[in-house]
């Protein structure tokens, strides 16, 4: 049975109906007027004072060489992590044909899709790596064209590592537009841009609507809420080191769950001492310490079997383990983004370019989906060719089905076959 040491107080439902309507009504806008509307949102929301979105070459360039060579190996390194491990992910998907029955051949093919656009958000925090996440794995995975958009800062241009980290990761094209303007220009292909196909990246409130409403319009890699963190630790573990990583992902914002299920009460009321402790000098405590007071949550479990079927009712987006056991864990958990196993690994890693992707199920997702890969960007589509004989066998067969269902035209195309294909001397 479980308890807690620390639970966080219930949720209000919250109203979105005011970011609903912003948001249906600015991409209502944008399809009907497109540049002059998309001008307009950049000059009013992101205060921009440019003449053309879209990033020159010139000034790639010059971005690049200003930037110090530390960065330049630092991403390196990464982008080599997470492309090295895209490529296995789309080398492990197959293709293949079979024959089922005498005359009846069945496949399978992958086929990436043609054009994609992938936004970075800028705030408070500039998700640098998540340009290696989404334009790398997109180009690992064959995409056609990939447009990058992200916020200009200061109305001025995009943040400079933000920039060079979209180009130096494969983007065909590059435009300093952010908000709901930039997935409906991607979406619609106004100033400039191709039309995409499918549209991936995090961003605010208004552009996580966005993308919810643009869905059907164009694909969705995931609907990302705020992230989240989850540690399963037993008195082994080091209450200070929990707590360090607890807090890292509490810094994201106000409203980013921390949660701690541990086997051993004592070491679940010496993490949130270390807690209290470490907020008096964490550089980023303004935040992380409204996160960890408004959604922390410290949960004590009589065993590891209760532990795995709580955080799997938890489906975080990172889950931590940090216990005895770790191949009982690796062996027993279902739901979560992305695994780290041991104290030697920490969600920092993951989220900068250790090499599995950053794009995780948040918000209890993580039950039925997994995060950004390379097969995302992949549509697994099938075939199927049939010789006169088999498909005067099996057209009986789907005629009766058809009929059964009330599907009469359907009926037809099957009888039609049969007789079609008769034996010639028959």
């Amino acid at each position: 049975m479980r308890r807690y040491i620390k639970k966080a107080p219930p949720k209000a439902p919250r109203d979105l109906s005011r970011i609903e309507e912003t948001v249906r009504r600015m991409l209502a806008d944008i399809a009907a007027n497109r540049d002059e509307a998309v001008a307009r949102y950049a000059r009013e929301l992101d205060r921009w004072q440019g003449k053309d979105f879209r990033v020159s070459e010139d000034e790639i360039r010059k971005v690049a060489a200003s930037l110090p060579e530390s960065f330049k190996e630092d991403f390196a390194f990464c982008k080599q992590q997470v492309t090295d491990f895209a490529r296995r992910q789309r080398d492990s998907m197959h293709e293949f044909e079979v024959e089922t029955q005498d005359g009846i051949r069945l496949g399978q093919k992958h086929i990436p899709v043609e054009a994609v656009g992938c936004y970075i958000p800028g705030g408070k925090y500039p998700l640098v790596s998540a340009a290696i996440m989404s334009v790398g794995t997109a180009r690992v995975a064959g995409v056609g064209y990939i447009t990058a958009c992200a916020p200009p800062r200061d109305g001025v241009a995009i943040f400079p590592p933000t920039l060079y980290a979209l180009h130096a990761s494969g983007a065909d094209e590059i435009y300093a537009l952010g908000g709901v303007q930039a997935m409906a220009a991607m979406a619609h292909g106004c100033v400039g841009m191709r039309p995409v196909d499918m549209i991936t990246g995090p961003g605010n409130a208004f552009v996580a609507e966005a993308k919810r409403q643009l869905f059907g319009t164009v694909g969705l890699d995931l609907m990302a809420g705020p992230t989240e963190i989850l540690v399963i630790a037993d008195d082994s573990a080091d209450p200070a080191l929990v707590a360090t990583d607890l807090l890292g992902q509490a810094e994201h914002g106000p409203d980013s769950p921390a949660w701690l299920v541990t086997t051993s009460e004592a070491f679940g009321k010496a993490v949130a001492a270390e807690i209290e402790l470490q907020l008096k000098t964490l550089p980023t405590a303004e935040i992380a310490s409204v996160a960890w007071r408004d959604n922390g949550e410290i949960v004590v479990v009589e065993g590891d079997e209760e532990a795995v079927a709580v955080s799997d009712e938890y489906a975080p987006e990172h889950l931590e383990v940090m216990t005895r056991r770790l191949d009982f864990y690796l062996a027993k958990l279902r739901n979560y983004g992305s695994l780290f196993l041991g104290e030697e690994c920490t969600v920092a890693y993951g989220d900068k370019g250790v090499g599995t992707n950053h794009t995780l199920p948040t918000g209890r997702a993580a039950r039925y989906t997994g995060g950004l890969w390379a097969g995302k960007f992949i549509k697994t589509v099938t075939y199927q060719h049939l010789s006169p004989e088999a498909s005067r066998r099996i057209a009986p067969i789907m005629g009766r089905v058809c009929h059964v269902e009330g599907m009469l035209a359907h009926e037809i195309t099957a009888d039609v076959r049969y007789r079609r294909y008769a034996p010639k001397n028959a």
